[in-house]
């Protein structure tokens, strides 16, 4: 699906956290105890962007994709590795979420190549990402020439959630 796909704004926060929940909650179920995916509020997500997205001084950077009203149809993000054990990747993709109406059509690869072509422009080289151990969305960053470099857990609701990292080594080499 072709959208168009721009950066983000301040008035993008509360489309952008609407994707986001709705996307952990979706996405997730079953992977992640249900009370924490329950307990997301798009308000509290909203208010989370809202904030980011107003500071001036933010090192990550954030691509919107809007359907034909305008609504957000799926967003990107990505900055400087936050990985301290992966100081060979100096990118991290950090986000792609996407309506569930507007998946599989190439829109996830199209924010995927924005961030990657923001991450080149501002002097980063290689690329991670972290991914749920469980998520099919892995087949998605393989199929990218993502490979699989580092294993990791992270906290959610009392939950300890296995994680992969994929990375890509010379993003100049990422998919067109």
């Amino acid at each position: 699906m072709t959208l168009p796909i721009r950066q983000a704004t301040v008035e993008d926060a509360l489309g952008i956290a609407e994707v986001h929940v709705r996307g952990w909650q979706t996405t997730y179920r079953g992977m992640i105890p249900d009370a924490y995916l329950d307990a997301f509020s798009i308000e509290e997500r909203a208010r989370r962007w809202d904030h980011l997205l107003h500071n001036p001084e933010r090192q990550e950077f954030i691509f919107v994709a809007v359907d034909a009203e305008q609504r957000i149809a799926g967003f990107s993000s990505g900055g400087p590795n936050r990985t301290q054990d992966a100081p060979e990747y100096t990118g991290e993709l950090y986000s792609i979420y996407l309506r569930a109406d507007v998946q599989r059509g190439g829109l996830g690869s199209s924010l995927a190549r924005h961030v990657v072509d923001e991450l080149l422009a501002r002097g980063y080289d290689s690329m991670l990402v972290w991914v749920l151990s469980e998520n099919p969305a892995r087949r998605f960053y393989e199929a990218m020439g993502g490979v699989l470099v580092r294993e990791g857990t992270f906290e959610a609701g009392g939950a300890t959630i296995p994680e992969v990292a994929y990375g890509w080594r010379d993003l100049r080499t990422f998919p067109r």
